[in-house]
């Protein structure tokens, strides 16, 4: 029997590969692009095998997942990216074990984060989560609502706005996910035009399995890709 260690490897050697040729056809390196492994639905040992492949940064949308994990693994050198909603009363365990949350969808959130970051050495990186496709079953900020907050959040000492993160929505094929990536690439550039000192708004989470290359050729900088990486493990 193969050893789910090594379809785990070749896994993650194939999806580089991808990210790299979809970075190349938008005219960027491949290291422009970072992946996230989204771990949420698989155990300590396979993502032991995802370390020994490579990957460093890691996505979980559960706080409470996200604690386990961050106990388990806590002497590896590795990032932790929450990718899921923070409820505020979390905030203050999670904070301190994250390397980015990357879904930050409102000012009470931010300001939740800002309170529990007080006690690092640097400010928290964030990425704040827009409502792209405008399902109404996804969490995010609308563009508007979105502008009217990023000054507010920009004010905060113990955050620091990295850029925005959108998902596309599960209507529409690759095509939609198109309009989805290329709105929130939109939003970002006028966001920039008026962005507070200090802000840099260089990064855009998007693309997750069945679309990180439609994205990537969008402007993403950060793709979340999680069952990918665990396909054909018996």
């Amino acid at each position: 029997m193969t050893d789910p260690g090594s379809i785990i490897a070749e896994n993650v050697r194939v999806v580089r590969q991808r990210i790299a040729d979809a970075a190349r056809r938008s005219g960027r390196t491949p290291d422009s692009v970072l992946l996230t492994a989204v771990t949420k639905y698989v155990d300590a040992p396979m993502i032991e095998s995802l370390i020994r492949a490579g990957c460093r940064d890691f996505g979980e949308s559960r706080p409470q997942q996200l604690w386990r994990r961050a106990e388990e693994l806590g002497d590896r050198n590795i990032g932790w990216h929450l990718i899921g909603h923070l409820q505020r009363n979390k905030a203050k365990r999670t904070v301190p074990l994250l390397a980015m949350a990357q879904s930050v969808d409102s000012l009470r959130i931010a300001e939740a984060i800002d309170s529990a970051a007080m006690e690092l050495s640097q400010p928290l990186p964030i990425l704040l989560e827009a409502n792209i496709s405008g399902d109404s079953s996804k969490t995010g900020m609308a563009s508007e609502e979105l502008k009217a907050t990023l000054p507010k959040i920009a004010e905060l000492k113990h955050v620091e706005v990295r850029g925005l993160m959108g998902m596309a929505s599960l209507e529409g094929g690759l095509d939609e996910a198109k309009r989805n990536f290329a709105a929130l690439r939109e939003l970002r550039d006028e966001l920039r035009k008026e962005c507070p000192d200090g802000t840099r708004l260089n990064e855009l989470s998007m693309g997750m399995s069945d679309d990180f290359e439609t994205a990537i050729e969008e402007g993403a900088t950060i793709v979340r890709i999680g069952s990918l990486l665990f396909e054909n493990i018996p």
